[in-house]
């Protein structure tokens, strides 16, 4: 029978934040979880109940027909190994397609990502998903050694990596060389500054609760933006009005939302942050997005 719960306390879901974000482990997540007086059942329960559950949340089989779907290996110069790893998942058929760099959290490449990545495959895409972790034998098998090995690996080479992984998909023959980027929480970040990396080798970015670049690096960016905010996210929240002020001074072409009764990671259906409502809506803004800017 299951046992999750259908309400959980907001100062959980605050603990759960500062866990997933790596300010506090595992273990202290669950005791100040624990310690605390919840109505309407038990803290612990709560607590326990946000944890991934990613078999559950799979929407595309990896065996299904309308996709092909490999890991491959490519250079990465100046990253934090000399070669990269990534899920690369293609619409059945030859190609050239539109390309999107699907970019993970703070944890490497788990299910929920490469599931992000057979979604953009079935509607037309194809998509690299690049593993940050590759460098350290890949995302491990659970969130909590992922998180903890990304936040060993030196940052910068890890934006290289990222970075290489999006020059590598513009570059690959099934690609037609229209790149779009999306990613998640540290992966929108990242988006964000890929986006003023890459200048107008990049097409279209979407950051989906990203922390946002530096104002002076801005006018930079040349991708038109859309951007995705939890309504409950007050760190990533609070850097919008200066990014919005130097989007507007740039004259970068942009789109921002903010969905109401969500918190950071509402995408993510593996955890009971999801709200399907608002994650379907900005999964179809997304790819009308894409479509938009990345056709031939």
């Amino acid at each position: 029978m299951d046992q999750t719960p259908t309400h959980i306390d907001p100062r959980i879901y605050a603990l759960y934040d500062e866990y997933c974000h790596g300010r506090i482990d595992r273990r202290e997540f669950v005791r100040r979880a624990g310690a605390l007086t919840v109505a309407g059942g038990s803290a612990l329960a709560m607590a326990q109940a946000l944890m991934p559950r990613y078999a559950q949340a799979q929407t595309i089989s990896f065996t299904d027909e309308r996709i092909k779907a490999r890991y491959v290996d490519y250079p990465s110069p100046g990253g934090n190994a000399a070669a990269m790893r990534g899920y690369l998942v293609q619409p059945a058929g030859n190609g050239p397609f539109p390309a999107v760099l699907v970019i993970h959290e703070n944890r490497g490449l788990n299910p929920y990502i490469e599931d992000v990545a057979r979604r953009f495959a079935v509607a037309g895409f194809v998509a690299l998903a690049p593993d940050g972790l590759a460098p350290v034998g890949g995302y491990p098998g659970n969130d909590d050694d992922g998180r903890a090995l990304q936040a060993k690996l030196d940052q910068v080479k890890l934006r290289t990596d990222m970075l290489n992984s999006a020059k590598w998909l513009k570059a690959h023959p099934l690609s037609n060389a229209r790149l779009g980027c999306t990613g998640f929480c540290w992966g929108g970040g990242t988006t964000n500054q890929l986006a003023v990396e890459m200048g107008p080798d990049l097409r279209a970015a979407v950051p989906f609760y990203g922390a946002a670049p530096e104002a002076a690096s801005v006018p930079r960016i040349k991708a038109p933006l859309l951007i995705h905010y939890a309504e409950s996210d007050a760190r990533i929240n609070a850097m919008w009005p200066a990014y919005e002020a130097a989007l507007k001074a740039g004259g970068v072409p942009y789109e921002a939302h903010f969905y109401a009764g969500t918190l950071h990671g509402f995408h993510n259906n593996s955890t009971p942050r999801y709200n399907e409502a608002a994650a379907q809506l900005a999964w179809d803004r997304t790819l009308a997005h894409f479509r938009r800017h990345l056709a031939a």
